[in-house]
């Protein structure tokens, strides 16, 4: 997919960066494993349990640099919190490209609990018309996928769901159209059918959309918080040099 908007190649890095922010507050799960290239050498993935209000857990998929494992910055069984940005990317899967999503981690702190311990901040370009329906419960709903742009040509494509008055707004919304989006990151179990006698459980992850509009609103971050600032090594990948 191509930006839906030109993005100035010298437009400020931290303005730019600011269009994607993330906070989670977990416990770190799973074993470390190589990534894919797409995100540079020496990076692991992993999970964050994190609790929802409702005390439900979401298990979030996370990418962070291979020396925050070699230096005990974050390891499994670390309750931590994390700051970031939301990234995409195609993975090749029996033979089929699927958007893949996780939490690049850029800072990780240990001794501080967030009143929110989920937060998401986007603002992107719809890049498909919104999908609008209302549930057997005649709840109103709406699947919404935005490009966010990063610098220097690139995209992230997140998955949002919106709800209530969210959804009716999002219905009203066209292709091209610039959002600010706040809420939390969940998981969601469906099942896929591979055959007539064949379901597969997976799991999808998205942006539970808690404020959605054409205009900007209120952040719960600081504007020169160097947590969502892209480094150089990222940088020099991202335009083709390394």
């Amino acid at each position: 997919m191509e930006n839906l908007a030109t993005v100035d190649q010298t437009q400020d890095t931290t303005q730019m960066t600011n269009n994607n922010r993330v906070m989670l507050h977990g416990t770190v799960v799973g074993t470390p494993k190589p990534t894919s290239t797409i995100f540079g050498e020496g990076n692991v993935e992993l999970g964050l349990s994190v609790n929802r209000l409702s005390s439900i857990q979401d298990i979030l998929p996370i990418t962070v640099p291979k020396s925050m494992i070699e230096n005990k910055i974050l390891l499994p069984g670390m309750t931590v919190t994390i700051k970031g940005q939301f990234r995409s990317y195609n993975q090749l899967i029996d033979g089929r490209s699927k958007l893949m999503l996780t939490v690049f981690v850029r800072e990780v702190i240990e001794d501080y609990c967030p009143d929110n311990p989920n937060v998401i901040e986007l603002v992107g370009y719809v890049c498909k018309q919104p999908i609008y329906r209302t549930t057997p419960f005649n709840r109103e709903i709406a699947d919404i996928l935005i490009a966010v742009n990063r610098t220097f040509g690139k995209s992230d494509y997140i998955p949002s769901i919106a709800w209530g008055r969210n959804a009716r707004f999002a219905d009203e919304l066209t292709v091209g159209e610039k959002v600010y989006m706040t809420g939390r990151i969940q998981s969601r179990e469906y099942q896929k059918k591979l055959g007539e006698d064949k379901v597969e459980t997976r799991i999808a992850y998205e942006v539970s959309v808690g404020k959605l509009s054409k205009d900007p609103l209120e952040s719960v971050f600081n504007e020169d918080d160097t947590a969502f600032i892209m480094d150089n090594e990222e940088m020099m990948e991202t335009l083709g040099l390394k």
